[in-house]
């Protein structure tokens, strides 16, 4: 029997006819003429032979189980993503069919719910970073600093950005990727001993074109920074500052705006998000009144209608979409709404007594690990000082041979950061002088710990290592 040839092209022929004589060409040949012959597939494309559903799952769950998933192991992770707990109402809530879309919601005589629970969200931001505006949500805290980049320009008609090598790596990358055509271009300062931002090195770099000056807080290696310090030499410069923040920091941290930043960014994976292989995560992003009107994104606002209830609508549209592109500050075309909506849900259901709660949870038990880990011999802090969620250390022996010898044992030790070394630029008056510069990182390891994370798997945690090291 021979299996009947299954074409896809939905075209009949008297419609392939009307299109190319539209176009004026008489055949698909002469359609695909200045294609060079050279880069043109001749052959049918090399697929499988089809396979039933029955077969085609037994195969996916054989690649599957190749890989081990996180929530089976004990995980340390961190770099950004984080292991927190996500409560059953956050799918409960998420999984409705009235959220389950990504588009835009114009029409708000049809939109209300969704545009309800943005406006929420842009108003939960602002309660946990001390700012006046937020919008909706960004793609992820690398994108939200580029845009933060592009807006500080626009604002302050300088050409430079100062950024502290205590921003991840990643963000930085993309920061310097999207500022290659456009925009305030990156300026490194690196970090002192102790993997904070160096303070003398800062201020040497705040100069005239300064658009902004961006720090982390918990920088990348888990250190403190001098927020309100920063953002006094960024204003005496007239520059802005702009904060990346972590925003679960923020249940027990001052809020940034209090301590005088312009702009804040960052990544909000850890409420109501799973890990998924990093993304997708959404990034969130707030200004303060005066820059409302460069605000990237979509913003919700609220009003009434002629009935005087309560209403919401998109305003202020900054993108060339909406408006002139010579008045356009950005062209972001998209925001994660239901990763928003489940930070969201994640974020009432912990309430305020909640957050403040997580957040000294994640503290104590962070602590409790560097101070065992810190008692290992051949083990030395990299990260110095006080420490929210995540540290680093370093180790006597590569920080990659200790993560793979782990795995079986059933821990995700941490990242180890070899590869973030070509992204440091050296601290103090010249490069390359602080450990936490151009040394190389291949020992370091940076852990993160969360409420997951309890003391009889801390205690194991460190056993292991420490069997690990001793072999070593």
């Amino acid at each position: 029997m021979t299996e009947a040839r299954i074409d896809y092209v939905p075209h009949a022929d008297a419609d392939v006819a009307e299109m190319l004589a539209a176009v004026g060409a008489t055949t698909l040949e002469e359609l695909f003429a200045s294609i060079p012959e050279e880069v043109r597939l001749r052959r049918p494309l090399e697929l499988p032979a089809g396979i039933t559903e029955v077969e085609l799952l037994a195969e996916l769950r054989a690649l599957a189980a190749r890989t081990t998933p996180a929530s089976t192991l004990v995980s340390f992770l961190g770099a950004g993503i984080y292991d927190h707990h996500v409560p059953a109402i956050v799918e409960a809530v998420t999984s409705r069919s009235e959220f389950q879309t990504a588009y835009t919601p114009y029409q708000p005589e049809r939109s209300q719910g969704v545009l309800q629970s943005i406006f929420e969200f842009q108003t939960a931001i602002c309660e946990l970073t001390g700012m006046e505006v937020a919008n909706a949500s960004m793609y992820d805290a690398g994108t939200a600093l580029a845009e933060a980049s592009f807006l500080a320009g626009v604002q302050t008609h300088r050409v430079s950005i100062v950024v502290s090598d205590g921003v991840h790596p990643e963000y930085r990358e993309v920061l310097a990727t999207e500022s290659a055509a456009s925009g305030p271009r990156p300026v490194a300062v690196g970090l002192a001993p102790g993997a904070r931002t160096d303070g003398d090195a800062l201020r040497a770099a705040v100069a005239a074109d300064t658009a902004a000056v961006v720090v982390q807080q918990p920088n990348f290696f888990g250190a403190l920074e001098d927020v309100a310090e920063a953002a006094r030499l960024a204003h005496e410069a007239g520059a802005l500052l702009v904060v990346v923040a972590d925003p679960v920091s923020l249940g027990l941290l001052e809020a940034p705006g209090v301590l005088g930043a312009d702009i804040v960014v960052g990544e909000g994976q850890s409420f109501g998000n799973a890990m998924s292989y990093g993304g997708p995560g959404l990034g969130f992003m707030a200004v303060t009144a005066k820059l409302m009107r460069r605000l990237p994104g979509r913003l919700v606002g609220e009003t009434v209608d002629r009935d005087g209830r309560r209403g919401f609508v998109l305003t202020l549209q900054t993108r060339e979409q909406h408006i002139r592109r010579e008045k356009a500050t950005s062209n972001i075309c998209s925001n994660h709404a239901l990763n928003a909506l489940a930070a969201l849900v994640h974020l009432v259901w912990l309430g305020k007594r909640g957050l403040p709660e997580l957040a000294e949870t994640c503290l104590r038990r962070a602590a409790y690990l560097r101070e065992r880990l810190l008692a290992l011999p051949g083990v030395s802090a990299f990260t110095e000082g006080p420490v929210f969620r995540e540290f680093a250390v370093r180790l006597p022996l590569p920080a990659k041979d200790l993560v793979d010898a782990l795995v079986p044992r059933g821990f995700l030790a941490g990242v180890p950061l070899g590869w973030a070394a070509p992204f440091m630029t050296g601290g103090g008056a010249g490069a390359g002088e602080a450990p936490a510069g151009r040394a190389a990182l291949d020992d370091v390891l940076l852990l993160a710990v969360t409420e997951k994370r309890t003391r009889a798997e801390i205690d194991a945690f460190v056993g292991a290592v420490a069997e690990v090291i001793g072999r070593g």
